[in-house]
């Protein structure tokens, strides 16, 4: 089900995702088309072309509004300290923060609709970890 949406414009080929705290300067994203820490996940968009659509699902057995042609990045978890996920732009310019749930370690996985600098959409499917 999906639980939230927000367009973004950046300047810059990488967008965050992730904890509402501040990224760590080591995250690098490199060659790669996302990378991660603990608590972020930077991923490899187009930039200044258009706004990229990000949308934030909560896992669960219905799985409407998925894009099956999506490329897993990243699939993985993130600590979010406060039970917020933070999408925003390198500069910092723009930032879109949503209370998810509880605050903890999340299962998250994120899909883009085309690997690396043509990137223009993403979604990140939320949900706990199975103990």
């Amino acid at each position: 089900m999906q639980i939230a949406g927000v367009e973004v414009y950046v300047n810059h080929p990488v967008l965050h995702l992730g904890a509402t705290d501040w990224v760590p300067v080591s995250l690098d994203l490199g060659d790669a088309d996302a990378a991660s820490c603990d608590t972020h996940v930077a991923v490899r968009v187009r930039p200044q072309s258009d706004l990229i659509r990000v949308r934030i699902f909560r896992d669960s057995t219905d799985a409407s509004g998925l894009d099956p042609t999506f490329a897993t990045v990243f699939d993985g978890q993130l600590l979010l300290s406060d039970g917020r996920l933070a999408v925003g732009d390198v500069e910092g310019l723009t930032r879109f923060v949503r209370l998810v749930g509880d605050r903890g370690a999340w299962n998250v996985r994120v899909a883009v609709d085309r690997p690396g600098w043509e990137a223009r959409a993403i979604d990140v499917t939320l949900g706990w970890p199975s103990t």
